[in-house]
């Protein structure tokens, strides 16, 4: 697949929709840009899951892992 853009002022490039669906990126994701002797290489950075900021958000106090869930419902059940 061979897709041509525009460098604009201040070094901004719009990112084709079907690479930035390719590459699974979002708004505020991370680029990384590798010279090799061929070129440059384009990559996503994936450096946590989506819902990782999110994780742990409705039940503090319960660590992470399925040892602290079951250990926490043996806790709330009176076990």
């Amino acid at each position: 697949m061979r897709i041509q853009t525009k460098v604009l002022s201040r070094g901004r490039v719009t990112i084709p929709v079907e690479i930035r669906r390719g590459l699974g990126l979002r708004a505020g994701d991370w680029l990384a840009f590798v010279e090799d002797e061929v070129g440059v290489r384009v990559t996503a950075v994936h450096k946590e899951s989506s819902f990782e900021k999110y994780r742990g958000i409705g039940n503090p106090g319960i660590g992470r892992g399925r040892k602290s869930i079951q250990r926490w419902l043996r806790e709330s059940r009176g076990e």
